[in-house]
């Protein structure tokens, strides 16, 4: 069972805390918040990352992909979030489309850090050159790659990445370039388990799992998620945090429990 630290609430977390979370093997647990109280929620119980992420399209305003969210609403719904946070790393989406070309990146993370008080953002895809600048001019970036709902039109639905050895080794290949043009962080999703603990092992940036298997350096999940709160099909990683606990904020603390202690994600969550 993999120890940790009381999480000391008072002191805010940064990108060189994260780098010291994995460097020291202590899971990173990360959770979505969408508001002011369930960020205060998920902050007071020690989860160590929020991301403010685009998926509130799906679970907030009802769409049927998170393609139909605006800048607008991450920079409202990411100003919420951290009105309230204390300690947490808070992480915000970069929206369809909103980082289409150099300038539009620069313009949308700058308004997501300096309007939503985001410390980091987050973009799908290995937009290298875009990363590249973005870090250039001192914006925190995490990547993400397996798979990316943005392009959901695109891959037809919601499916593993990276089954194929060819896919694989791409992959791979990406992780390494979005590293090396300077982010901090990766998230992988939906991904074997295999080739997650791969990436997680030969990268230095800590590498955030959804559906990507134990070997991450942390964990990710939509939090409505782990409430059983949902409007749609639950995927395989999917576990309900509620059953047995009296309350919601002690199902984010059974959650965070299990991440910190290496029990979720079990195999049977991996794919």
């Amino acid at each position: 069972m993999t120890l940790y630290t009381t999480p000391n609430l008072n002191k805010a977390l940064s990108v060189v805390d994260l780098a010291e979370m994995k460097r020291a093997g202590e899971k990173i647990c990360c959770l979505t918040a969408y508001d002011a109280s369930f960020g205060a929620l998920l902050d007071r119980t020690g989860i160590d990352l929020i991301l403010v992420g685009d998926s509130l399209g799906m679970v907030v305003q009802g769409q049927e992909s998170t393609v139909p969210v605006s800048v607008e609403d991450m920079v409202y719904h990411c100003r919420c979030v951290t009105r309230a946070r204390k300690r947490a790393f808070v992480v915000a989406d970069l929206p369809f489309m909103s980082y289409a070309t150099v300038e539009m990146a620069a313009q949308n993370a700058a308004r997501l850090l300096q309007a939503g008080g985001a410390q980091m953002v987050k973009l799908e895809g290995a937009h290298i050159e875009i990363i590249r600048f973005l870090v250039e001019q001192g914006v925190p970036i995490c990547g993400h790659l397996g798979l990316l709902p943005q392009f959901i039109n695109q891959l037809g639905g919601y499916r593993v990445q990276g089954k194929q050895p060819q896919v694989a080794e791409q992959m791979l290949a990406d992780a390494h370039k979005v590293e090396q043009a300077g982010a901090s962080l990766l998230v992988l999703e939906c991904v074997p388990a295999t080739l997650a603990a791969r990436i997680a092992r030969e990268l230095t940036i800590p590498v955030i799992g959804i559906g990507a298997g134990a070997d991450c350096d942390g964990q990710v999940l939509v939090l409505y998620d782990i409430l059983n709160i949902d409007v749609g099909r639950k995927p395989r990683f999917f576990k309900n945090f509620m059953t047995g606990v009296g309350s919601i904020e002690e199902a984010v603390r059974q959650y965070r429990h299990q991440v910190k202690a290496g029990m979720y994600p079990a195999p049977e969550h991996c794919y």
